[in-house]
């Protein structure tokens, strides 16, 4: 390559950084550290409370699906998800949420039903102290990792089962 080229890319990637820095900015990640040390991430966009979401209609915080990353086979009640990434949406309920687990990782892509891998109720409840924005977590134990979702008043729990 030569001198003039290796300074093009050099220019293109500082002009760049700022807006990939900017894009994966306000990402946030939570993780499950499974026993034997195989882990379980999530990212997601923690939106205000105030985004509207739809009931029945699958939900990509800030217009951007959460992104599941698993170093170990699941379980999503009936359903098996393998080693790998996917996108997950969280589906608003005035009961129970649900949850889809979808193989089409492609960013900026709408939804689409056909490509969910596992699909799952969320048990769903609602609490006192409402979250000003949208709080993810997993809680761990032994090859279970429940994943937790607060937004305003409501909180909603799913588990993955580790194989």
């Amino acid at each position: 390559m030569s001198a003039t080229n290796v300074w093009r890319v050099v220019l293109i990637s500082l002009l760049l950084s700022p807006w990939v820095w900017a894009q994966s900015g306000n990402q946030s990640t939570t993780t499950c550290n499974l026993d034997d040390g195989r882990q379980v991430y999530l990212r997601y966009t923690p939106v205000s409370a105030k985004e509207k979401v739809q009931n029945g209609k699958p939900w990509a915080p800030g217009g951007t699906a959460m992104t599941l990353f698993t170093e170990a086979q699941l379980s999503l009640g009936s359903s098996l998800i393998p080693i790998g990434a996917y996108t997950v949406y969280p589906i608003p309920a005035k009961g129970n949420w649900s949850i889809a687990v979808n193989k089409n990782v492609t960013a900026g892509t709408a939804y689409d039903d056909k490509q969910d891998l596992a699909r799952s109720v969320m048990e769903t409840a609602q609490v006192e102290s409402a979250s000003d924005v949208l709080e993810v977590a997993f809680a761990h134990v032994g090859n279970r990792c429940t994943l937790r979702v607060y937004i305003g008043k409501s909180a909603s729990f799913v588990d993955f089962n580790a194989k």
